[in-house]
């Protein structure tokens, strides 16, 4: 079992930062490829971006390339969004997952666990 717990988000004007973090308990952090999702209301939830149990490599959706930037610290259990150049249509909950089949998947089934989501809003 893992347990994610995220900090973050809120309300920034387009163009503005803002950083994710999520926390991870339990089993061995670095067992774990983790991931960002979001999910915008009336939509289905969409990959944001994802990187590999070392942080060597990331992988990231077009829509954000460029401007997002995923991270992690194995040794504090945690996994970071930095997001920059926010736009409105950024809006959306975003979540983080844990994937322990190892490979940087863009599709949601794949992952095991879940953070309880946190509300991002870009005003115009």
């Amino acid at each position: 079992q893992v347990v994610l717990v995220q900090s973050g988000g809120g309300l920034v004007q387009a163009g503005g930062s803002l950083r994710l973090s999520c926390a991870a308990s339990g089993r061995t952090f670095s067992n774990y490829v983790m991931g960002w999702f979001r999910q915008a209301p009336g939509k289905e939830r969409e990959f944001v971006a994802a990187i590999n149990r070392s942080g060597g490599s990331t992988s990231y959706a077009d829509f954000v390339k460029g401007r997002f930037t995923i991270s992690r610290d194995n040794a504090k259990n945690t996994v970071f969004l930095q997001m920059d150049s926010l736009k409105p249509e950024d809006t959306a909950v975003y979540y983080c997952a844990a994937n322990s089949a190892l490979i940087m998947s863009t599709r949601a089934h794949v992952y095991d666990y879940w953070g309880q989501g946190t509300q991002v809003t870009v005003s115009s």
